[in-house]
Order: structure tokens, then C-alpha cells, then sequence
């Protein structure tokens, strides 16, 4: 999340770069009913289908992005039960590559949307803020397939991060004072400088018998 810390959360949900022809909306749409089993839609069970997603020490939170009702964008919130292609491709839209034709307008929005799936994922009570606590469990989900790491250390790890995100944010604090933890504000200011194309993968639409995923 652009802290000093030797893992890179960001790394694990980035989808190769496509640009929207038709050609690649069918292969899409073959991809959506390949997971979806030849069903109009696709539920969270239908990802226990890719092996690799198996593994990633965020999965949990992999899959509930594709059914987060915020980046559907539904006026709800909560958790979609299912969901059909379009919605496959709203949710295919957040990882659009970069157009050379964009203004520095449009590059703007783009780079929000993205930064605004990404959030949605540590923000795991739908508040508007990535508490301590949400952090916490983040780092200790990503290093959980260390054996060498104690939760105690990776708990660490997260403290250190939320107080350089607030030095970062607010500034020199009191005392006193508490962070209570990262809006979107906050997070577009830590992930200034950093190119989000390039930090995000997750790669399990390819037309493979086994999938792949980073």
C-alpha cells in the first residue's frame, strides 16, 4: 500500500492488460461461462473451480471483490449473492489497460477507480476507513504461508504501516491523538507516485484447464 513493508498486497489482483474489443468480450464470455458452469451466472462456489485461487493467501477477499456490491456499482451495500456478465464486466472494467489517447482528466478517473476497487478490499465493514484492525488482518492473511513468521510479527508489521500511513495523512500527531484509520483520501495520498499498473495481479482468465494467479 506504498508503505515500508516487504510484501507487496497490491501485487496479488492484477489482471493482464486487455482492451475492450469484441473479441475480447467474447473471450471473456467464454471464460464467465466456463466458471459459471454454462449458468447466466456465476456464485462464490464457482471459484473453488480455479486451483491456484486455492492458494493465494487472500483469496477470501479475491472473490468477494467480484461480489462486492460497491464495485458493481449498486447503490446497496453488502455482498451480491451472484452475479451475471454484465456484471463480470463491470468488474473486468477496473483492470482496463491505460489508453495512450487519455487525458490527464481521464487519467485521473481511471487511476481512482482502480485505487477505489483496491480499497474496497481492506475495508472489509464497508465503513469509509481501513482501521488498525482491518489492516491487521490483511498482512496476517498474506503472511500466513510463512512458517518463519509469528502472528505477533506480522501484527507488527501492520502497526508500523497504519502509523507511517497517518504520518503521511495527519501529519505529526499528539499524544493524545488517535489514527482511526485510512479513508480514500488517505489512500490516494499513500499511492501518489506509484504506478497501480504494474502493482496489481491476478491472472485467472485465461482459457486453461489450470488457471494462473500471482
Amino acid at each position: 500500500m506504498g508503505v515500508p513493508v516487504h510484501w507487496d498486497p497490491p501485487s496479488l489482483l492484477y489482471f493482464s492488460p486487455f482492451t475492450v474489443t469484441s473479441e475480447q468480450i467474447e473471450h471473456l464470455h467464454r471464460r464467465f461461462k466456463q466458471l459459471s458452469r454454462d449458468q447466466l451466472t456465476i456464485r462464490k462456489e464457482n471459484f473453488d473451480s480455479i486451483p491456484d485461487l486455492e492458494f493465494n493467501p487472500i483469496r477470501g477477499k479475491i472473490v468477494h471483490a467480484f461480489f462486492d456490491k460497491r464495485n458493481l456499482r449498486q447503490e446497496s451495500d453488502g455482498l451480491a449473492d451472484e452475479i451475471n456478465f454484465e456484471d463480470f464486466l463491470t468488474i473486468m472494467s477496473y483492470f482496463r489497460p491505460i489508453e495512450m489517447d487519455m487525458d490527464e482528466e481521464q487519467l485521473d478517473r481511471f487511476r481512482k477507480e482502480k485505487l477505489k476497487f483496491l480499497f474496497h478490499m481492506y475495508d472489509s465493514d464497508h465503513d469509509g476507513k481501513i482501521t488498525l484492525q482491518e489492516y491487521r488482518n490483511v498482512v496476517e492473511e498474506l503472511l500466513s504461508g510463512n512458517p518463519h513468521l509469528e502472528k505477533e510479527s506480522a501484527r507488527s508489521i501492520a502497526d508500523g504501516a497504519m502509523m507511517e500511513a497517518a504520518s503521511i495523512c495527519v501529519g505529526q500527531m499528539g499524544p493524545d491523538q488517535v489514527y482511526e484509520g485510512i479513508t480514500f483520501e488517505d489512500f490516494l495520498k499513500m499511492w501518489q507516485g506509484i504506478d497501480i499498473e504494474t502493482k496489481m495481479h491476478v491472472r485467472f482468465l485465461n482459457m486453461e484447464p489450470i488457471a494462473h494467479c500471482y
